[in-house]
């Protein structure tokens, strides 16, 4: 046997401690689950959302494309509704984002009476040309984002939105 005994306080001490620690590592596993699981969770970023916009139906005057897809932001699920102004550049379908890039307000095509052909900002008269760069003297600091598209059964789908190309 050996000469250092363990104590009566000791034992109770290490007794306590083994047990609190086993009690505390079952309350905190759940928990770290519960946050670190929806980050592991594989997300759908590259999809392509489906518009009703009949790609036939396009022409070299950019029309209005609302479309609706489902966001996840951690356990809350949710459906959103989304813009972007679409026309073709010959073959080619361009689809752009709606934000203007100033503070973040919704342009419009052709509203302002002074400039017909650009898209306007009415929140402080920003403008942008029609393939989304911004018009030099005017708020936005950067062109419009170009959303990636394809056609797939006649009808526009419309992908993530990403810095625009045209410019």
């Amino acid at each position: 046997m050996s000469k250092s005994r363990v104590s009566r306080r000791q034992f109770l001490n290490y007794t306590l401690m083994g047990v609190g620690g086993f009690m505390a590592s079952g309350m905190l596993m759940p928990m770290i689950r519960f946050a670190v699981d929806p980050v592991l969770e594989a997300g759908a970023a590259g999809d392509y959302i489906p518009t009703s916009q009949k790609v036939s139906e396009l022409t070299e005057e950019p029309v209005r494309v609302d479309f609706t897809y489902d966001q996840v932001d951690g356990w809350y699920e949710s459906e959103v509704t989304g813009t972007a102004w679409v026309y073709k550049e010959g073959n080619q379908i361009v689809a752009l984002s709606p934000v203007c890039k100033h503070l973040g307000c919704t342009v419009n095509w052709a509203s302002d009476k002074e400039h017909p052909h650009q898209f306007y900002c009415p929140c402080h008269g920003g403008r942008y040309e029609k393939n989304g760069k911004n018009v030099p003297g005017t708020p936005p600091t950067g062109p419009l984002d170009e959303f990636d598209v394809k056609e797939q059964d006649g009808l526009l789908y419309l992908g993530a939105a990403k810095p625009n190309t045209l410019v």
